[in-house]
């Protein structure tokens, strides 16, 4: 089968996921209401109609964090990438580097900081940390991912306690034996974005994730005011399809439809584009 949209990368992993790692990734907490929201909320968003712009030369790349990609999407920090794909976040990491983007490696990755930082070095990296308890077993991840070059710090800090995910109790959701989650060893939804941006007033780059599906998706999102969207599940989709190929192809895809929203929307390099886009409102 042809896979031609991020839909097509969904409904392949839940077909050949073993049923507990599908649950695990397609989940969220209780009734799921933020997960279908974050989707839902893009479709609220319509494109004002421009014509008669010249888009016969276009330029998506940005900068975050003063470093250069190749357009504005990243890889959001998600866990357990071996539940994926055998190589885990080891492939993630190559398929980011091979598309000039960032990857934030999750604290509960299923690969070593130090073994994805071998399987693709130079790329850019950085690295998601949830605040334990124990500090000293915070700070020393910390030092850890300086130490080998990680170019920033993502401090998830929405999480004073974990939420009921009711399909993960109902399988008894664990890692297989062979499975650790090896760093521990010894978002924002488009409707908040608008208020988030207005908030901080130009003074700190602001990204989101969460209910990216489409090129569109990241068009509005940057009209909105974000520097740069970042995806979770699914990049776990292309892992699941063919690793680190599978999750070039979801990237190349986004390109590819990012590039002609632009172009449809009159916008010839990522500078041009702005709040005038589109039309907005909060339901």
């Amino acid at each position: 089968m042809a896979m031609v949209c991020l839909s097509d990368f969904e409904a392949y992993a839940k077909k050949y996921l073993p049923k507990i790692a599908w649950d695990y990734f397609a989940a969220g907490a209780d009734e799921c209401t933020t997960r279908d929201e974050n989707i839902l909320a893009y479709k609220r968003i319509r494109f004002r109609p421009r014509m008669l712009w010249d888009v016969s030369v276009m330029d998506i790349k940005t900068k975050i964090l003063g470093s250069e990609i190749s357009f504005p999407v990243g890889i959001a920090p998600t866990g357990f990438h071996q539940l994926a794909w055998p190589d885990g976040e080891k492939s993630t990491a190559r398929a980011a580097r091979a598309m000039n983007t960032c990857y934030i490696a999750s604290t509960y990755s299923t690969c070593t900081l130090e073994e994805i930082c071998v399987a693709a070095p130079g790329g850019l990296r950085w690295f998601q940390l949830y605040i334990h308890r124990n500090r000293a077993a915070s700070q020393q991840l910390v030092q850890r991912a300086e130490a080998l070059g990680f170019q920033g710090l993502v401090l998830t800090a929405d999480l004073p306690y974990t939420g009921k995910r009711r399909d993960d109790v109902r399988n008894g959701f664990c890692l297989p034996p062979h499975m650790k989650v090896k760093n521990l060893e010894q978002a924002f939804e488009i409707d908040a974005l608008v208020e988030v941006v207005e908030a901080v007033r130009g003074r700190v780059e602001v990204y989101v994730d969460g209910g990216i599906r489409k090129g569109s998706d990241v068009l509005k999102a940057l009209a909105l005011g974000a520097k740069c969207v970042f995806i979770g599940r699914p990049a776990l989709w292309g892992l699941a399809y063919k690793g680190e190929e599978g999750l070039q192809d979801v990237l190349r895809i986004l390109q590819d439809e990012f590039r002609l929203s632009m172009a449809l929307a009159g916008c010839a390099s990522i500078s041009e584009i702005g709040q005038h886009l589109v039309q907005f409102s909060k339901l």
